[in-house]
């Protein structure tokens, strides 16, 4: 599959069975029910994901289990940055062989590099693969910021790299990737909250966790602000924002597991050491959930 992508693009979540192994039936089913919502993409091995507690084979069975079951109807991104070029360099190419679309590089998140270092693991990696390569700028985990100016660099510099997911959670940012550099690159937004405004910047899509929940709303928000139809897009944003919002203000990975269960969608808990939500931030939570889904007209939430 060659196809550009944009839209909206599901960073996904990993189920796991009681005993903390990944879940293959419920993820196959979790594949399915984000296609069936709409988007244009899937991004297997995120953060959302849970991949920094995954070993190298289970990152590479989940991006078996995930291009298997897409079976093509959409592009399948894979995140296989690791702590090491190495490790990197191998899950990049396993998943070339396993048949995914594309994927996504994280810089090494424990000894922060510097820039140098950081430009030169992404060099490297993107350049033992053919497949084209999203940049993950995520520097309140890796200790290292990609400017729009050094992200220029690496997509002039290395051809396949040639699309960044921009997690800054800075709108600005966003915006100069978009308007100065957008001959180079096209930017996915990686900050939920940010995705209305991102949209209406030009922003490519949205690489988002809150899609596992809500894959319809979000598309119907990029797909109405394609169309310029701004205020469709605001009134279905209005009606999905104060979820969003409230997942973002909790700890994600299991605010998003928590969700997805209060709209029947059962994915299992965090791997610990993660915890699950505390009773009243779940509360919070399922009321907003109920909110949503009392508002939905023809079945929208899922």
């Amino acid at each position: 599959m060659t196809t550009q992508l944009s839209g909206i693009l599901t960073a996904l979540a990993t189920p796991f069975t009681p005993q903390g192994d990944i879940d293959e039936p419920r993820l196959r089913d979790l594949v399915d029910r984000n296609v069936a919502g709409g988007v244009s993409g899937v991004v297997a091995g995120g953060s959302t994901g849970e991949f920094a507690a995954m070993t190298a084979a289970e990152r590479r069975l989940l991006v078996e289990t995930v291009v298997d079951q897409t079976a093509r109807r959409v592009p399948v991104v894979a995140q296989t940055g690791a702590m090491s070029t190495v490790e990197a360099i191998a899950l990049s190419r396993h998943a070339q062989a396993a048949g995914a679309d594309a994927v996504m590089l994280v810089t090494p998140y424990y000894e922060a590099l510097t820039v140098a270092e950081t430009m030169d693991y992404l060099r490297t990696v993107a350049g033992t693969v053919q497949l084209p390569v999203m940049l993950y700028n995520l520097p309140a985990a890796t200790g290292v910021d990609l400017t729009p100016d050094l992200v220029r660099q690496l997509a002039t510099e290395v051809d396949n790299i040639r699309y960044i997911k921009d997690t800054s959670g800075d709108l600005s940012r966003s915006a100069q990737l978009v308007h100065r550099h957008g001959d180079v690159i096209s930017t996915f937004v990686g900050w939920d909250s940010l995705c209305l405004a991102a949209f209406v910047e030009g922003a490519a899509g949205a690489v988002a966790g809150t899609a596992n929940v809500v894959p319809d709303e979000l598309v119907s928000v990029y797909r109405a602000v394609q169309a310029g139809d701004l205020a469709a897009a605001r009134e279905q944003w209005n009606r999905v924002y104060p979820l969003i919002d409230a997942m973002l203000a909790a700890p994600f990975i299991p605010a998003v597991k928590a969700t997805l269960t209060e709209f029947g969608f059962p994915v299992g808990a965090p791997r610990a050491p993660i915890q699950e939500l505390d009773p009243a931030t779940r509360q919070a939570i399922a009321a907003l959930a109920a909110d949503l889904k009392a508002t939905t007209v023809g079945g929208a939430a899922r």
